[in-house]
């Protein structure tokens, strides 16, 4: 897990059990568990606040299982335009990241990595050549290279209870909670559509058509353009590159159908 990437990306609320529950689906056993965090220790000498937090940070994932790694922040001397020297602060865990997932991979399988960079892309090239399997979860700004190379992609949005949804009850699923999905279809004459939206973290995730097989981890629900925040993102519908947030409501097709309502974009792959 790189840390930065996802904490800037919108995991600032990110709940890492979950990501842990996610990485271990299957009932996988997880051989390692790496989080490579950055902490500034010159400003932690001043700012008790920032000390206080991060040490807890560490904790919450030591407790969870995971080994915190930490890279600390150094600072340079950087000249802007004007001739104006500043201090820089850089901390960059990638190259530790990838040592250490190449060193690991001789007793792993399965290689999860949460990081949208895309220099990670030649990483995952290595590790799929030494025989693993590698699925990639991120939030906002991912490489379209990193997407496109790993074996499977999962925005992290889209992970039931990963990102916190407005209103945390009813659950998950629920008629009346948030959930989050994407557009499979939509017929523009008719002004109506379908979002598909994850139920449960589940190892059967390639079975995304409900239709087609009873036991798939994905729902549908029926929408109508009016219930779109914007409007003019009907254009492009569908698409896999929209993540909407949605709440789930009851419908009158039927007891086992629920519509879309209040529908937001949340992110842009």
């Amino acid at each position: 897990m790189d840390s930065a990437n996802m904490y800037r990306n919108g995991g600032a609320r990110m709940q890492y059990d979950v990501l842990r529950e996610y990485a271990c689906r299957d009932h996988s056993d997880p051989v390692r568990l790496n989080a490579y965090v950055s902490y500034d220790a010159r400003r932690a000498k001043v700012d008790y606040d920032y000390r206080k937090k991060a040490e807890g940070f560490h904790s919450v994932l030591r407790d969870i299982g995971f080994k915190v790694i930490i890279k600390e922040v150094k600072w340079y001397e950087d000249i802007d335009e004007e001739g104006k020297m500043t201090l820089v602060p850089k901390a960059n865990a990638d190259l530790d990241l990838a040592v250490d997932a190449l060193l690991q991979s001789e007793n792993l399988d399965r290689v999860l990595l949460a990081s949208g960079d895309g220099d990670f892309v030649q990483v995952v090239r290595a590790l799929q050549n030494k025989g693993c399997r590698v699925e990639v979860v991120a939030l906002d700004n991912v490489s379209s290279a990193l997407r496109q190379e790993a074996d499977s992609f999962m925005s992290g949005y889209l992970i039931p209870n990963l990102i916190p949804t407005p209103t945390p009850a009813p659950e998950w699923g629920q008629v009346g909670s948030w959930v989050r999905g994407w557009c499979y279809y939509y017929d523009d004459t008719k002004g109506i559509g379908f979002m598909r939206y994850l139920s449960r973290i589940d190892k059967n995730l390639w079975l995304t058509d409900k239709r087609k097989y009873p036991d798939s981890p994905f729902e549908t629900s029926f929408f109508h353009f009016s219930k779109l925040q914007d409007e003019s993102l009907t254009n492009r519908l569908p698409s896999r590159d929209f993540i909407f947030e949605f709440r789930l409501a009851a419908s009158e097709r039927g007891p086992d159908k629920l519509n879309a309502t209040d529908i937001r974009l949340v992110s842009e792959l």
